[in-house]
């Protein structure tokens, strides 16, 4: 790694607060909410009370805050190398560290006493969740496994949901199968997000399967991620859902997944729109294999 970069001063008033919500992207907790409360109907077998559907939304949201938060703080330096970040707020100086900090104790406080409201076991382990959320920015600094940091972070998704319903480990491999799903989906799309930085990554020194072993070989992975990932929701259909509703959703996302390996040339399409859409596909899918008269 090269010497720290200089950040610049910070602005204040509305382009502070418009920097604040460029910086909580609070769109992107449309990825893993439908999934996190996936787990939580599968644990009720249909819809969750009102009150716990709102804490397990709001924990989520929480947590996903808390994570990009720590995430940019821990990245600001390499951000403000690579011309694909250079315009983040931490770097433009639209929002400083100390900003950012607040932002991630405002999502910590959050998510804990979500949890500490939804049930005691879920207090327990709620530390598990913040430990992957500060390990994973670490690792493109030591190993090209980072896209499977990532994978494992959203596998804790769908378990979430379900502990806040259930909580204990007993008769919940629904939700491990279901973040086996996740596991595979995020880090087969991350490989697919780190074909933007390879030549970054490899420049600077850090880790990842592009820089690694090529974008072809890459690719070939995450493929195959995604291939698993759909078997996965596929036993998730054949061992937890039924009804031919539920059956087509689980090929739709399939489809989806697919999809977004032939667009792999369009990053943020593959970013946001596919996966925004896989995941409620997902959710759908759920929802219906719990009612198949609907």
């Amino acid at each position: 790694m090269s010497d720290a970069v200089a950040l610049p001063s910070i602005p204040t008033g509305r382009a502070r607060l418009a920097a604040y919500a460029r910086f909580v992207k609070l769109e992107h907790a449309l990825f893993s909410l439908p999934i996190t409360f996936s787990g939580a109907l599968l644990a009720q077998g249909g819809w969750p009370p009102w009150r716990l559907s709102m804490l397990v939304i709001l924990a989520g949201v929480a947590a996903r805050t808390f994570a990009m938060a720590v995430n940019r703080i821990i990245d600001v330096q390499v951000d403000a190398k690579n011309p694909r970040t250079k315009n983040r707020e931490l770097v433009t100086g639209a929002l400083s560290v100390w900003d950012a900090l607040l932002v991630a104790i405002a999502g910590l406080v959050v998510y804990i006493w979500c949890a500490q409201s939804i049930n005691s076991f879920c207090l327990i382990w709620s530390w598990v969740p913040l430990l992957f959320f500060v390990i994973y920015p670490t690792l493109k600094r030591f190993t090209w496994l980072c896209h499977f940091g990532l994978g494992l972070t959203w596998a804790l998704a769908p378990l979430g949901g379900w502990f806040a319903v259930r909580p204990g480990f007993e008769g919940s491999w629904p939700a491990w199968i279901l973040g086996a799903f996740s596991f595979f989906w995020l880090s087969g799309f991350d490989i697919i997000y780190g074909t933007l930085d390879e030549e970054f990554d490899r420049r600077e020194g850090l880790f990842s399967l592009p820089a690694r072993f090529g974008r072809r070989r890459a690719l070939r992975v995450s493929m195959t991620a995604h291939f698993i990932a759909f078997l996965c929701l596929a036993l998730l259909f054949f061992t937890s859902l039924q009804g031919a509703n539920a059956a087509f959703m689980c090929l739709g996302a399939g489809a989806l997944l697919f999809v977004e390996q032939l667009v792999v040339d369009h990053v943020d399409l593959a970013f946001f729109k596919i996966n925004v859409i896989t995941g409620f596909v997902v959710l759908v899918m759920v929802v219906l294999g719990l009612r198949p008269e609907f």
